[in-house]
């Protein structure tokens, strides 16, 4: 590993995706290493010291979110993207306070996902959309915005929205619709 070489920490619990990705980023320069958990991301930051990182949100033990500032923290200068499938407004906008320079959505591409390295999340060259959101993902963002105000606790959320906890343990299973 030279010093000029971008280093990019691929931290996901789900190992063909890192597999994938990191041959992708391989091909495009990019010295790569997967870590699996955010406790095992933040303890390789001391050796590997990566320009980059890809973060998902949904991993065992320390949640994404929690991780961001700490990675931050232990790699001063590096460049952090959160890529989840579960995605929401709630924790885009916690993650961009964070300090994550992008969000996206799974599933992305290398392309893309290089792109959001170099884009600057509160640029404001983000284009609305001309389709209102529909009711059901509102539904999941208001959910996520709940949960998050509760701390991630189930059933103070369930409680707070007047549901039943089974039933929204089961809407959170669910992947969230896209528009």
């Amino acid at each position: 590993m030279t010093p000029g070489e971008p280093r990019i920490l691929l931290v996901d619990d789900d190992t063909v995706f890192t597999e994938v990705m990191a041959r992708g980023l391989r091909r495009r320069g990019f010295v790569t290493r997967a870590c699996a958990t955010a406790d095992h991301a933040i303890a390789a930051c001391a050796d590997f010291a990566p320009s980059h990182i890809l973060l998902d949100l949904n991993l065992p033990g320390m949640s994404g979110l929690l991780a961001v500032p700490l990675l931050l923290q232990r790699t001063p200068g590096a460049r952090l993207v959160v890529l989840t499938g579960y995605s929401s407004i709630a924790t885009a906008v916690q993650a961009t306070k964070s300090g994550a320079c992008n969000y996206l959505c799974k599933p992305a591409g290398i392309d893309e996902i290089l792109a959001a390295f170099d884009d600057d999340a509160s640029g404001g060259g983000t284009a609305i959309p001309s389709e209102p959101i529909s009711v059901e993902r509102l539904e999941w963002e208001h959910i996520q915005r709940v949960l998050q105000d509760n701390g991630g606790n189930i059933s103070a959320t369930a409680r707070a929205l007047d549901m039943h906890r089974r039933t929204l343990q089961r809407k959170l299973q669910k992947r969230p619709v896209r528009r």
